[in-house]
């Protein structure tokens, strides 16, 4: 069961620094222990709720100009469900997460603006590396700036990825028949 983690991280710095008026550009480190990475697998017997942690992340951006770079990095081999039997075989037969230990969100470009106080939704777009692939996607954020001079941002994400049509294996079996999408939602807080 594949996971998108990295673009919560990303998102968070992207926001922080759209937020601040100046042509300069910004870079922002991802705080992994303030940053939750949450998924979703629905089934026909039962829905399927887990985790991973971000690794590590760094952002630039410049207000100016909406471009972004840097990278979100998650952890695949954290993965967990709550259960040993699924999450070994998530690790060995979906994620191989042996051979891919990562998953990595890499933005380009951020759409919309973020206000220097308050909630803003912006769009981030970007290239997803999983399991030896990328995809591109486009990141709906909702972010929230409290403090700015005090790192006081977070960022919402809810997004889904069709992780079969994306090359990964369908866990489905012949008892239990899961979705071919993943629902994942992050929150993240810069350090």
């Amino acid at each position: 069961m594949p996971s998108r983690s990295l673009p919560a991280t990303l998102v968070s710095t992207i926001l922080i620094c759209a937020g601040m008026a100046s042509s300069q550009e910004i870079s922002l480190d991802l705080d992994p222990a303030k940053t939750t990475i949450q998924f979703t697998l629905p089934g026909t017997v039962h829905t399927v709720h887990g985790s991973f942690k971000l690794k590590r992340g760094s952002i630039r951006f410049d207000p100016a100009t909406g471009k972004i770079g840097g990278e979100a990095v998650v952890d695949a081999t954290s993965g967990e469900t709550g259960s040993e039997g699924r999450d070994r075989r998530m690790h060995a037969q979906i994620l191989e997460s042996a051979r891919y230990p990562e998953i990595v969100f890499t933005p380009d470009r951020v759409e919309g603006a973020v206000a220097k106080q308050g909630a803003s939704q912006v769009q981030v777009h970007g290239t997803f590396r999983i399991h030896g692939a990328e995809h591109e996607i486009t990141l709906p954020v909702h972010v929230e700036v409290t403090e700015m001079a005090n790192g006081g941002v977070t960022a919402r994400i809810h997004f889904t990825i069709p992780y079969v049509k994306w090359g990964l294996k369908d866990p489905s079996t012949f008892f239990l028949h899961v979705s071919d999408k993943l629902d994942i939602d992050i929150a993240a807080c810069t350090r």
